[in-house]
């Protein structure tokens, strides 16, 4: 499978995103083209600005606090129960947090925190599908794939989009 890619700044750091022949994103990584592929399992990538330009040009906006949601097609490769969990994550309102535990009772499998855990961590979408929204049951801020310092700042960002709306 050809995918196409694009690296671009943003006050979090370089972003990468790829999209498939159909223009739906199948990964997103912060930093470059080598993270982002360590995420692309069955792609073989070119870069392509036309094509990921609309997937650009929302995450900018959301980067740049000028979007709170997006509206792109996703094509995330993963088992069902990675999909639904994926779908869970999407779920999770803008500047709010839920647990592991919360998340897989929410899915129907309150015993499955664990697997739930292993399902967000193999998100290859960040950010828009919100996998940085997880915290651990004692609130700790644990399991992101970029690190905690990211994955509070992305926090406090979506915190003040949320109050900026109110």
């Amino acid at each position: 499978m050809i995918c196409y890619s694009d690296t671009f700044p943003t006050p979090f750091g370089q972003f990468s995103v790829a999209v498939n022949d159909q223009g739906a994103v199948v990964a997103t990584a912060f930093g470059g083209e080598s993270k982002l592929l360590s995420r692309l399992k069955t792609c073989h990538v070119i870069r392509d600005t036309v094509r990921t330009a609309d997937a650009r040009a929302q995450l900018s906006e959301y980067f740049a606090g000028k979007r709170r949601e997006f509206d792109l097609s996703l094509a995330p490769q993963g088992t069902a129960f990675q999909q639904k969990v994926w779908r869970a994550l999407q779920r999770i309102p803008r500047g709010r947090t839920t647990t592991y535990g919360a998340l897989a009772a929410k899915i129907g499998l309150p015993r499955a925190a664990r697997a739930v855990g292993r399902a967000n961590a193999t998100n290859p979408i960040c950010v828009i599908v919100p996998c940085h929204r997880v915290i651990g049951a004692d609130g700790s801020l644990t399991g992101f794939a970029f690190g905690e310092k990211l994955k509070r700042r992305l926090l406090e960002h979506e915190a003040s989009l949320r109050a900026r709306a109110v």
